[in-house]
């Protein structure tokens, strides 16, 4: 057991604390060390009745334990967790099954101390033995992924990012927000095609359920332009306008299913493009205005979709995998 950074003493400090005892009163050693005579006391006497091991830090846990697990019903949960690589709800389940009620967080919690809490510490090679699913749609339409990411507003005449922290400009707009200046967030509501990653991007007020109902409609109707006329299946992940009922009316057909939650890779297509947008536009460059910035993300969606490379897709735009290709996009957009 290792001391802690601020302890007076270590076993090297307390074999010192006993050698001075020897010739000197206990309560003038331990004033010099800055420690109570108790706490001294307790050294010298551990060290007259077990030697240079009672200088030794030991386990403050009672000798009794009437309510620990038995020592057998542990070696079960070891044998089981080696032999059937159950998980620890399982273990506890055969456990009762069996006659030795524990609860799975009893069972957790004694795989961890055994070493065995991680299914890739069981194998000698170190590998997991769980083979990773991944979520591949099928054809276009197959899988729209929808997100909505929240940034904040930038303050006209740019904030922070523009000027500098701490500028004249940064605490002006800092300033106004206090007295009650429109400022917020905005709300970048994105659906992305799984097989294609072709991505259609709005910048709106709210996260609200008619907002986001109103953007799938809009959406729906962009992706029909590509040649994408049917969406089979909606991912989302628990957002409250994802699980309103008038969200689920507007589906058109479509199967909705929304990720485990605190699952994010479950919506990976449209996270990753999420990354994509807040490195190459968001926080690209510094911005005078959320105008300016609405502005931009008309041209953001052209140069993403038709003109960036994208490695799923070998290099070429998500454009070049659509049903019905848009050939009429200029390539020049500056």
């Amino acid at each position: 057991m290792r001391s802690h950074k601020n302890a007076p003493l270590t076993p090297e400090g307390r074999k010192r604390l006993v050698e001075r005892c020897r010739t000197r009163p206990i309560a003038h050693v331990a004033a010099e060390m800055g420690i109570s005579r108790a706490t001294a006391s307790k050294w010298v006497n551990r060290y007259r009745k077990f030697g240079r091991l009672g200088l030794i830090d030991r386990s403050s846990a009672p000798v009794r334990q009437p309510k620990a697990t038995p020592g057998n019903t542990v070696a079960r949960i070891e044998h089981l967790r080696r032999v059937q690589k159950w998980s620890a709800s399982r273990i506890a389940f055969e456990l009762r099954a069996e006659g030795m009620a524990s609860s799975r967080r009893t069972v957790t919690r004694h795989l961890a101390r055994l070493g065995l809490n991680r299914r890739r510490f069981i194998d000698p090679n170190g590998e997991s033995n769980r083979e990773v699913k991944v979520i591949t749609a099928k054809h276009p339409g197959h899988m729209i992924h929808l997100d909505v990411k929240k940034i904040g507003r930038i303050p006209d005449g740019g904030g922070w990012r523009a000027h500098g922290k701490n500028s004249p400009e940064a605490r002006a707009a800092a300033r106004a927000k206090t007295r009650g200046a429109r400022a917020g967030y905005s709300y970048l509501h994105s659906a992305i095609d799984g097989h294609t990653r072709l991505a259609y991007t709005e910048s709106l007020e709210n996260e609200q359920a008619a907002t986001a109902v109103a953007f799938l409609n809009r959406a729906r109707k962009w992706f029909a332009k590509h040649g994408i006329v049917k969406i089979e299946r909606i991912i989302t992940d628990n957002g409250a306008c994802y699980r309103s009922n008038i969200f689920a009316a507007a589906l058109s057909g479509a199967e909705h299913r929304r990720t485990k939650p605190y699952t994010p890779k479950h919506n990976g297509k449209v996270e990753r493009y999420n990354r994509i947008i807040a490195e190459e536009f968001l926080y690209a460059r510094a911005w005078t205005s959320e105008r300016q910035r609405e502005e931009a993300l008309l041209t953001w969606n052209l140069h993403y979709n038709y003109h960036r490379p994208h490695g799923t897709q070998d290099g070429k735009p998500p454009a070049s995998a659509t049903p019905q290709r848009v050939d009429n996009v200029l390539a020049s957009y500056s």
